[in-house]
């Protein structure tokens, strides 16, 4: 399975619900800290991808830039 935000989030989703339905302080503090090293990873590849974005549209601008500049 490839490493999605979706991904991420939904094994988060999980170990909230693991946490929340655990009568153990250290499962329910395991599965806490699971969730967020899982949020944190999502945020992270959100934010990767949205700098991956930008940074493609500004090539793409540039490259048409410079190539109506050569056509005149």
């Amino acid at each position: 399975m490839s490493n999605t935000s979706d991904f991420y989030l939904i094994q988060a989703d999980k170990c909230a619900t693991d946490a929340a339905e655990s009568a153990l302080s250290q499962v329910r503090d395991r599965n806490l800290r699971a969730e967020q090293a899982w949020r944190t990873m999502a945020e992270r590849l959100i934010q990767t991808e949205a700098t991956r974005a930008r940074q493609v549209a500004a090539a793409a601008a540039k490259a048409e830039a410079n190539a109506e500049a050569n056509a005149d």
